[in-house]
């Protein structure tokens, strides 16, 4: 989102300047406008913490500066950084309605032997048998999901998936499959033969869809006008103090 002082409300500030500050004012400007634009990916953090149930920092880092050039634009841009815009998620919470499948998903709907259609995936909890490994951001464990991929030989590398030969070296290791029949939808875990099993992750065919939630530009333009006015005042009179 791109965030400037608009010209007609530069010209009424610019109308009562003398001439030193007039000829400070493109630098104050800029200045100002950075500032503000900090002050928005801040406030954009805060708000992360209130609607989002434990965000990871990749989240809460999401957004980046494009500051103003000082004295040649009065215009700084706040946007995703570039890993966050080859996804969907924020952009979802932002505006709404049904999301696209993420990498996982899609690997698994064309690995996984399932009958039905995998549209998404969930990790499976709340119960002795829904027992998914979380990390300490409440999101299914990262060597878990690895595990799952190895087990049903979908790993983008597929040296890294599970051969017969690896599976007699780890016997100890839990094992895991997708069941034929019998069971609900999803991957399951087993710890040792005969064991009763345990589901990691759940298999809908559902696609998810979210509320708006985020408010990413209802609340920049909001914390932009709340914030310019003093912003542009103290630089600007931080810049004539530097000129004097």
């Amino acid at each position: 989102m791109d965030l400037s002082i608009d010209r007609r409300s530069l010209a009424d500030f610019n109308r009562n300047l003398s001439d030193i500050e007039r000829k400070q004012l493109p630098f104050a400007a800029a200045v100002a406008v950075n500032k503000t634009a900090r002050e928005v990916i801040a406030h954009l953090k805060e708000r992360m913490e209130v609607v989002f149930d434990r965000p990871t920092p990749f989240t809460k880092n999401a957004f980046e500066l494009k500051p103003a050039a000082t004295r040649q634009s009065a215009k700084a841009t706040v946007t995703e950084k570039p890993m966050q815009g080859r996804r969907h998620y924020l952009k979802v919470q932002e505006l709404g309605g049904p999301r696209e499948q993420t990498g996982l998903e899609k690997l698994l709907s064309m690995k996984a032997a399932w009958g039905g259609v995998i549209q998404s995936v969930i990790p499976a909890t709340g119960s002795p048998f829904d027992n998914a490994r979380l990390d300490r951001y409440g999101n299914w464990s990262s060597g878990e999901r690895n595990q799952v991929l190895s087990a049903l030989s979908a790993q983008r590398d597929t040296r890294s998936n599970t051969t017969a030969a690896s599976r007699k070296r780890a016997k100890s290791r839990a094992t895991y499959f997708v069941p034929k029949h019998g069971l609900a939808p999803g991957v399951y875990r087993r710890k040792a033969p005969g064991e009763i099993p345990v589901r990691v992750l759940k298999f809908s065919s559902d696609r998810p869809s979210y509320p708006k939630l985020l408010g990413f530009m209802d609340g920049t333009e909001e914390i932009f006008r709340q914030r310019i006015g003093e912003n542009l005042a103290q630089a600007l009179a931080a810049a004539l103090r530097t000129a004097r």
